[in-house]
């Protein structure tokens, strides 16, 4: 027998989950194309272009498109239902062979759009979530969301400060921190500084010519900073597909921009879209005072810190990004942060509810 042409997948995804992952792989299986219909309302939190690319970059033998539909779902209004069908048809105008969904309303559906309807585990029993249990608490079913949802959902986390003031102590602490508390914080990522692997690359460069050659002899290029600070973003992106709720970062792209200004004494503007282009939710600038300068063999700004910590200051306060001063010593700082990472792991994802639906 052979299989349906054009197969139709459609929902709100609002978010993702692994149900929906094997709606989308059964369609994907059962006919020769598929379109997959993200359907949102104006009402919804999470922006349909980011579903719309979470599923895309999940399923990419299929394709993926979005509509906006601000109709609720009535089963028993048939003006409802046409209303509904005309937003479906506007968006996949092509003739649909089959309609694949795990609803009751299937094979209504199906019906007026002509296609056949395609019955996928009606009764949930293989995956046992739903998108409404999901959005009230993501931690708890955070195993059954796939690497892009996660990046999308992920609170993110940044340590930074001056050379030699605990950044990496401080997000190696917490990510290990989390990690204990087991469950789905297992899987608690920590993102290292691309910009240290950077200089101990170009200083090993620089050896391989100059045996001789130390850090004061590096030198830095402008160019240079945009491609730490994408490298960075794109390290990011790996890890928290594959991390937990919460992802800690030793340091970030916007923290790049204020190590330009400290290397070479302005500020590249081609670095500011790249540290727009990576959320976050809060950062730990780490003080100078009180701890020592340990020179590593890629430091040499002891005499900086205080000019570094005021810069970090200034522009989170600037650019109104949320943060907190850590300062004391160690295990007061991580009391500290940890305190500010669970105020914001408390205060939740804050998913709007859907339209409300009758059946």
């Amino acid at each position: 027998m052979s299989l349906p042409d054009h197969g139709l997948v459609l929902g709100k995804f609002y978010p993702p989950h692994a149900g929906h992952h094997h709606l989308i792989r059964s369609a994907l299986a059962g006919c020769r194309r598929l379109t997959v219909l993200v359907s949102h309302a104006d009402v919804e939190s999470i922006p349909l272009a980011d579903r719309v690319a979470w599923l895309q970059e999940a399923h990419p033998g299929a394709r993926v498109i979005g509509t906006v539909d601000n109709v609720h779902m009535d089963l028993h209004d048939e003006a409802i239902w046409q209303a509904h069908v005309d937003i479906f048809k506007a968006a996949v105008p092509e003739r649909i062979d089959a309609l694949f969904t795990s609803e009751t309303y299937g094979p209504e559906l199906a019906r007026r759009l002509g296609a056949a309807h395609v019955e996928v585990d009606l009764d949930r029993t293989r995956f046992p979530v739903s998108g409404t249990k999901i959005r009230a608490d993501p931690v708890t079913h955070w195993d059954h969301l796939e690497g892009p949802v996660r990046a999308g959902l992920a609170l993110r986390v940044v340590a930074l400060g001056a050379e030699s003031t605990g950044t990496t102590t401080i997000a190696a602490a917490l990510a290990e921190h989390y990690r204990a508390r087991g469950g789905p914080w297992a899987a608690t990522q920590l993102v290292e500084e691309y910009g240290r692997t950077f200089s101990e690359e170009k200083l090993a460069s620089l050896q391989a010519a100059n045996p001789d050659a130390t850090w004061s002899d590096v030198r830095f290029a402008s160019e240079e900073f945009p491609l730490i600070a994408q490298r960075q973003n794109e390290t990011e992106e790996a890890a928290a597909r594959l991390g937990g709720p919460v992802l800690f970062c030793d340091t970030d792209s916007f923290a790049t921009a204020i190590w330009h200004e400290r290397y070479l004494g302005g500020r590249n503007p081609e670095i500011d879209p790249i540290a727009e282009a990576c959320r976050h939710h809060l950062w730990l600038l780490t003080d100078h005072e009180g701890v020592d300068f340990e020179d590593d063999g890629l430091r040499d700004g002891e005499h900086l810190r205080p000019w570094m910590t005021g810069r970090f200051a200034e522009e989170l306060e600037r650019t109104g990004r949320p943060y907190v001063h850590l300062r004391g010593p160690h295990e007061h700082r991580l009391a500290q942060a940890v305190e500010a990472v669970d105020a914001l792991i408390a205060a939740g994802w804050h998913l709007a509810d859907p339209l409300p639906e009758h059946r």
